[in-house]
């Protein structure tokens, strides 16, 4: 409203003014603009002058908001000709020509965010002051987030769960939450301007469940997700049962085969035993008859 009504007052000066006193002059109706990517807008420039329009000269530069000491050339007109930046072509044109300097800028990107001037000139008229200036904000909707986790998921261990998202205007707000059974906001550690992580230590079973990451702006929200599944192994006392128990088992083994060796042992040396006894029984059976068989040869 305050804008509508100065760009009034300025029309109604300026209709008042002598052609001997008029400088040309150059308005601005908006000192900044928003618009989604990929939609067109519209910047204004207005101009008044009293001399013919035949040496009419509109240049439009726009500088990078992040980096506004380096302009770059939009469009111009000069001696009726229309002359775009190359890399606006089919993008930029003029929309009142030859009696307004306004722009329509189609398909928006978030490159062509930035400060904006419009710069009119009619010779032989002097200008005054001759520039407009607007800020364009390109707004975007947040790109999908990628989910990942690392760490230990077993009882008691630590987990990281990290979310990031590519793109966003104005830049995303990125929210952790555990949705199952029921939801519950987790503390975030934001990790730069698209990024932010959750850390979870001593995890326990009731901490299994579907996590979700929101990033989202005024233009809306992406979601992704991760399912944690927290297991346990065995206690301490059960495992020292188990290993007891095996120990047993093998030292039951190792007796039963040192009882084998042994008996197999007794065995042999109670069968060399028999062997010499049976052969010293013979050896004493051939000398006990051998002197009757003496005796009985000199009868």
């Amino acid at each position: 409203m305050a804008s509508s009504a100065a760009w009034m007052l300025w029309i109604l000066s300026a209709a008042f003014t002598s052609p001997e006193n008029a400088a040309l002059r150059v308005l601005v109706r908006e000192s900044s603009l928003e618009v989604v990517r990929g939609d067109v807008v519209i910047l204004p420039c207005s101009f008044f002058t009293s001399s013919h329009l035949s040496r009419l000269n509109i240049i439009w530069t726009m500088a990078p908001l992040s980096s506004p000491e380096s302009p770059v050339q939009v469009i111009v007109f000069d001696h009726g000709q229309v002359i775009e930046n190359p890399s606006l072509i089919s993008r930029v044109a003029f929309t009142g020509l030859p009696v307004s300097a306004d722009i329509v800028l189609n398909d928006t990107r978030v490159s062509d965010a930035g400060v904006y001037r419009c710069m009119v000139n009619n010779p032989p008229e002097a200008a005054d002051p001759g520039i407009g200036e607007l800020v364009l904000n390109v707004l975007e909707p947040p790109s999908l987030p990628v989910c990942q986790w690392d760490g230990d998921l077993e009882l008691g261990g630590s987990v990281r769960l990290s979310c990031s998202v590519a793109e966003g205007v104005p830049t995303p707000d990125i929210r952790w939450a555990k949705v199952d059974p029921q939801e519950i906001p987790l503390p975030v550690n934001r990790e730069g301007e698209f990024s932010s992580s959750v850390r979870i230590m001593n995890v326990s079973s009731q901490m299994s469940g579907l996590y979700r990451c929101s990033a989202s702006n005024v233009l809306g929200a992406e979601n992704c997700y991760i399912n944690l599944s927290i297991y346990s192994t065995p206690d301490g006392p059960s495992g020292l049962l188990q290993a007891v128990l095996l120990t047993l088992a093998m030292s039951l083994l190792l007796l039963a085969l040192l009882m084998l060796i042994l008996w197999l042992h007794r065995t042999g040396q109670d069968g060399r035993r028999r062997g010499r006894k049976a052969e010293e029984e013979g050896c004493y059976n051939e000398i006990r008859y051998t002197p009757s068989l003496m005796k009985r040869s000199f009868v």
